[in-house]
Parts: structure tokens; C-alpha cells; sequence
């Protein structure tokens, strides 16, 4: 477990740098695919946020790796990620 709570937390500092980093259109992709990742399905992120990438099989795997982990979250868990989101991009807005 301890392995897979690594692996959200070294995801989500990536896609919150990565994010935080660019623009508004990347702002909106990157609240896209969070939503997506934390109450979406693997093949909703490939048509929706990242439908326009190619998504290598590894990428696929990992991704898929990743939402597994993320659903084993206890639902109040995921509620204080999503608010810890909005909150960090909130403030990101302001700046």
C-alpha cells in the first residue's frame, strides 16, 4: 500500500507542477483530467481529456495502475483531494 499511496502522491505533485506551469486552455485540461481520474473510467480519460494525445500502451498501463489506486480511496478521501485541487488552482487563478 505503501508503494501505491507513493505513486498518487508523486502523480498528483506532477500534474499539479505540470498544471500550475502553463496556461488557462492547460488549466482547463488539467481540471478535466483530474475529474476524469478521480470519477471517470481509464477509457473515458483516453476519449475525453487525453483524446487528442497519442496514449502509448505503457502510458495506458500506468494510467490504469493509477485509477486503481485512486479508487481504492475511501470516498471521503478523494472529496479532500478534490478540494485540496480547487483550492490549490484557486489560488493559482488569484496570483
Amino acid at each position: 500500500m505503501k508503494g501505491s499511496s507513493a505513486l498518487l502522491l508523486v502523480a498528483f505533485t506532477l500534474f499539479c507542477i505540470f498544471g500550475l506551469a502553463t496556461g488557462e486552455d492547460n488549466a482547463e485540461f488539467f481540471m478535466d483530467f483530474l475529474q476524469t481520474l478521480l470519477v471517470g473510467t481509464p477509457e473515458e480519460l483516453y476519449e475525453g481529456a487525453l483524446g487528442k494525445y497519442s496514449v502509448n500502451e505503457d502510458a495506458k498501463a500506468a494510467l490504469t495502475e493509477l485509477k486503481s489506486c485512486i479508487d481504492g480511496l475511501q470516498p471521503m478521501h478523494k472529496a479532500q483531494l478534490v478540494q485540496l485541487l480547487v483550492q490549490v488552482l484557486g489560488n493559482a487563478d488569484s496570483a
